[in-house]
């Protein structure tokens, strides 16, 4: 291969992203939309084989985002959240898969909090690689693709207006730690108390990933079980951000991860995101 071929290949590999990602942000939008006309009517709340809460918000959002991406891209498998409560798998991954969190935060939304999410993710050979995280309610937006993250502006109709290049920031301590509002465990405390945190800001659903991605948090601790479909989009956005997600252990956090020794197929293991290096303040 010459260098103007391999140079057109990475090109054109970068165009594809793009391409992708700009059906990923309309799709999720549109999902968005399903979310919230349920978000302002009375609904019912039903619980699921694991009594989490399921709602109708959760339903429609993944039809919309299953029918746009098996259209767009028919060659590519889909795992997504209510499927799979519903024992709805692919057959085969590949290298390539779709994870899908139609409502991200389903606790929040029952609530009438407004830190729900919307998330979609493209997984390339264990990574996740290109993400949109959309709530709806507060219409926050933020997408990554290779090397590049964005925060996205909506206008008052939910169309995007402007977009703002973000980057993961250089730590300095003492940290600003995000943490679940729902779900916060007592091993999270013990490894917060492990470090010189500033501030702790607790939020709901993958935003926390976003908040260390956009320079508004340092770090994001997880101890105890998620989901791949709850992560990987925002994941994403933090990688691209020049961010990380390490297993406890400091391994790469992966995706796709099937017939696990006493866990669920695509079950992850505790985490930790984190923002760029940390440097002790002089």
């Amino acid at each position: 291969m010459t260098k103007s071929q391999s140079g057109n290949m990475t090109m054109a590999a970068v165009s594809d992203d793009r391409l992708i990602l700009e059906i990923l942000e309309a799709l999720a939008l549109d999902a968005g939309r399903e979310v919230m006309k349920v978000f302002h009517s009375d609904h019912a709340v039903d619980a699921k084989a694991d009594a989490s809460p399921v709602t109708e918000a959760d339903r429609a959002s993944e039809r919309v985002i299953l029918a746009g991406l098996r259209a767009e891209f028919p060659h590519i498998p889909c795992v997504a959240e209510e499927e799979a409560s519903e024992g709805i798998y692919p057959a085969e991954l590949g290298d390539t898969f779709f994870l899908i969190d139609p409502l991200d935060g389903t606790k929040e939304f029952v609530n009438k909090h407004t830190d729900f999410t919307v998330n979609i993710a493209l997984i390339r050979n264990g990574i996740p690689e290109i993400g949109v995280v959309y709530a709806p309610c507060s219409g926050r937006f933020f997408a990554g693709r290779p090397g590049y993250a964005e925060m996205l502006h909506l206008t008052d109709d939910k169309q995007i207006a402007s977009r703002k290049h973000i980057t993961a920031r250089l730590g300095y301590e003492p940290l600003t730690i995000v943490a679940s509002r729902s779900h916060r465990t007592e091993e999270t405390d013990a490894f917060i108390r492990t470090v010189q945190a500033a501030e702790i800001v607790s939020v709901g659903s993958s935003l926390k990933f976003c908040l260390v991605a956009s320079g508004e948090a340092d770090l994001y601790p997880r101890f105890g079980r998620t989901m791949e479909w709850d992560t990987a989009a925002g994941d994403a956005v933090l990688r691209a951000a020049g961010g990380s997600t390490t297993t406890v252990d400091g391994a790469p956090l992966l995706y796709g991860k099937r017939n696990q020794t006493g866990e669920a197929d695509f079950a992850n293991p505790s985490f930790i995101s984190r923002g760029r290096p940390v440097e002790t303040a002089a």
